[in-house]
């Protein structure tokens, strides 16, 4: 099969598309034949050694498909060959075919084109744990998003609404600002235009934010950790400006609010069955209309390079996706 390998931890522009050998199913494991794999700024992270998972080389990146089951492992009784997919595989979804635990993959509608269904896994699932299990947010809070417009920041702005906050996007031009209104947002701020400390002071009528949803760092993340309200949740997301920030943990004190660390990959791991419960909940929310999910473009799986370099230099408006 065909795939996109990384060998060396380096720019994405070392990246090779070339054949390997088709992939097995295990115990407990299902073959997919991959039908469109998602791109993730995680995944650009990656391959240039700058994420927390250091994989051995060679390697594939990708770690969210949708397609069709080709093969079933022993000890897979509840899932059949011809059943359409979509599967959190961590690595190996830049490819023609990848093999991933049964307790990562779920049955879709087809109701779901391919690329959306690829790209629902990590950056809607990302958005949907931080505010429903590490956030906890409730109906009439509020909610700002920072890189709003973004993969995981516009699921943020969608699910936000979904479960009754106000929201808050937070981007950098105008352009962007648009597309988080019209997927919920109910206040736009343009923090290359105005202060952002100030402006979040003056939208929440100085009381602060219940809630949240960083993804930028650096100067974002300071700006908006000073903008906190009384029992609100910072939840850390990642750091697209690429400065990761030092947090004065006085602030966490004399305000009275909590630093939460969000990192959706391990939760799948230690929490396998909300996962898949939240993976349920997130395609009824989809099919009810109450989420949906913009693809920005969707390239040929040789292409990947080029996802790579638009999602890393955060030119995209909602997700990036490939088609082997």
């Amino acid at each position: 099969m065909k795939a996109i390998v990384c060998k060396e931890f380096s720019s994405v522009e070392k990246l090779s598309y070339e054949e390997v050998a088709d992939p097995k199913a295990g115990k407990g494991q299902v073959v997919v034949d991959i039908k469109a794999c998602g791109v993730n700024f995680p995944d650009g992270l990656l391959v240039q050694g700058l994420y927390q998972m250091k994989p051995d080389f060679p390697f594939i990146p990708g770690s969210e498909v949708a397609g069709v089951i080709a093969e079933v492992g022993e000890g897979v009784p509840h899932l059949k060959v011809g059943r359409r997919v979509i599967a959190l595989c961590m690595l190996g979804g830049y490819a023609e075919k990848v093999a991933v635990p049964a307790s990562h993959v779920l049955p879709i509608p087809d109701a779901i084109p391919d690329n959306e269904a690829a790209a629902l896994v990590t950056a809607h699932a990302t958005a949907h744990h931080a505010l429903k299990q590490r956030a906890n947010i409730q109906p009439g809070e509020t909610l700002v998003v920072t890189g709003a417009a973004g993969g995981t920041g516009l699921a943020a702005v969608q699910i936000g609404k979904a479960m009754g906050a106000k929201v808050i996007a937070v981007c950098s031009t105008q352009e962007k600002l648009e597309v988080a209104k019209q997927n919920g947002a109910d206040i736009l701020i343009n923090y290359t235009k105005e202060d952002l400390k100030t402006a979040l002071k003056n939208v929440t009528d100085g009381k602060g934010a219940d809630v949240v949803y960083e993804c930028v760092g650096g100067d974002t993340f300071h700006a908006c950790s000073r903008s906190m309200g009384w029992n609100g949740r910072l939840l850390v997301i990642g750091f697209a400006g690429g400065t990761i920030p030092d947090f004065p943990v006085n602030l966490a004190l004399v305000k009275g609010y909590s630093v939460v660390g969000v990192f959706w990959g391990s939760f799948t791991q230690h929490q396998p069955k909300e996962f898949q419960q939240n993976m349920q909940e997130l395609i009824e929310w989809y099919l009810a209309g109450k989420v949906k999910v913009i693809v920005d473009e969707t390239l040929p799986l040789v292409d990947a390079k080029k996802a790579l370099n638009k999602v890393m230099g955060r030119e995209v408006k909602g997700k990036m996706a490939l088609k082997p």
